[in-house]
């Protein structure tokens, strides 16, 4: 198993506080594989899991007992799916509070970790939070992320040397999706079986836990429909017309599915755009294998590539980084937009084969203040630089600019 990109500012910004690190994502990205590779490295401390008849003894007789000490030595405990149990917040609140010696803890758990850290939160200033992704094409390659403050002049400037093998490592995402197992093995049939799978333990298991709901079957029919709308608009009142549901049941199974890391959706950006659409964003999958269309699969892939980035600096604190989307009442569209502090930063438009400027890039770029516009293709071997109203294009294909980002 590859070394995971957030071992490092794990390490750097939240154990020498010794504050707690809350891990969450999508299921099976990679969460307790990361974690039992850190306590390796560490070889001092212990693992704990819910699902463990033991642990779970253990923790509801008294949950410090886990703990051991050794003088001079600083374990690292790591706590997975621990959100299961009744008041694990409180619980592990008594744990961070009684400590008799340093210790870094590390809580791991699927997405419904991320769902039950909101509202009251009794930890609040004992942990930082961060959200781990599947491999993207940068961690794949072993490349460091570069910091924001430099990233776009690196794109631009083309700063780093392409390798021999990142035409190869794009085009294995693109097929098998960046999920590990599947993208290890690159094996078509047994990524078909974990496919299936994996949404079933993700509808009838993690969604049956956070809502007790009943109708299951109903929400397994709304996943099987959204990969073939992944990029577009999702209409609510389209999809309630045909499961044949109200409104408010189909906008909450879309919360619950986006909570749950199947979905992901981003909203059209609103401020200085022109006839802005407001309401419904374009809805994306995690696991972007499932669709079947290229140009979607492609943009999904994208989408994945872009929200990573997001994620990754806004929980290493430089900024509020945003994803958005550009779209008017005319129709009119550019994929991706990323803010950064509320303000936008690098417009993306994702083609096919198109290596020409978008005839969109004239309608938006006049309306945003960045000077620098990034439009990635998928087919190979692409780097032209072009100027629209006084603005930098640069048409590149996916396997080399994604390269630049984490």
């Amino acid at each position: 198993m590859k070394n995971r990109y957030l071992i490092p500012i794990i390490q750097e910004i939240c154990f020498p506080l010794h504050k707690m690190a809350f891990i969450s994502g999508p299921r099976q990205c990679g969460k307790t594989t990361m974690a039992k590779m850190m306590l390796k490295d560490r070889n001092q401390g212990d693992y704990g899991n819910w699902d463990d008849v033991e642990f779970r003894r253990l923790w509801t007789k008294n949950p410090s007992d886990f703990i051991f000490y050794k003088k001079g030595v600083i374990p690292l405990v790591i706590f997975d799916e621990i959100h299961k149990a009744k008041f694990w917040k409180r619980n592990l609140k008594g744990v961070y509070d009684t400590l008799k010696s340093p210790v870094d803890i590390l809580v791991t758990g699927s997405a419904r970790l991320n769902v039950y850290k909101k509202g009251s939160d009794s930890l609040v200033g004992r942990y930082f939070h961060f959200r781990l992704h599947p491999f993207t094409l940068a961690e794949i390659q072993k490349i460091e992320p570069i910091s924001p403050d430099k990233m776009i002049d690196q794109i631009f400037s083309r700063a780093l040397s392409k390798k021999s093998s990142q035409q190869k490592c794009f085009e294995g995402l693109n097929k098998f999706g960046g999920f590990p197992e599947p993208f290890l093995m690159q094996k078509e049939r047994q990524a078909k079986l974990w496919r299936k799978t994996r949404l079933e333990r993700v509808i009838r298991e993690d969604l049956r836990d956070l809502t007790r709901l009943p109708e299951l079957s109903q929400i397994e029919m709304l996943a099987s429909l959204i990969p073939e709308r992944v990029g577009s608009f999702l209409s609510r009142a389209r999809m309630r017309e045909m499961l044949e549901v109200s409104f408010d049941t189909i906008s909450r199974w879309i919360n619950y599915l986006r909570e749950l890391y199947y979905i992901f959706e981003i909203k059209p950006y609103q401020h200085s755009i022109a006839r802005s659409l407001k309401k419904e964003g374009k809805i994306y999958l995690w696991d972007y294998s499932e669709v079947v269309d290229p140009a979607a699969r492609f943009e999904n892939l994208i989408a994945c590539h872009l929200l990573k980035f997001c994620h990754y600096w806004t929980d290493y604190g430089e900024g509020d980084f945003e994803l958005y989307c550009l779209r008017n009442k005319d129709h009119e569209e550019i994929d991706f937009l990323i803010c950064r502090n509320k303000k936008p930063w690098l417009p993306i438009e994702v083609k096919l084969n198109d290596d020409r400027p978008s005839v969109q890039w004239a309608k938006f770029l006049k309306q945003l203040p960045c000077r620098k516009a990034l439009q990635i293709v998928f087919k190979s071997n692409c780097w032209k630089k072009y100027e629209v109203i006084n603005r930098e294009i640069l048409v590149g294909s996916a396997a080399e600019v994604l390269a630049y980002f984490v």
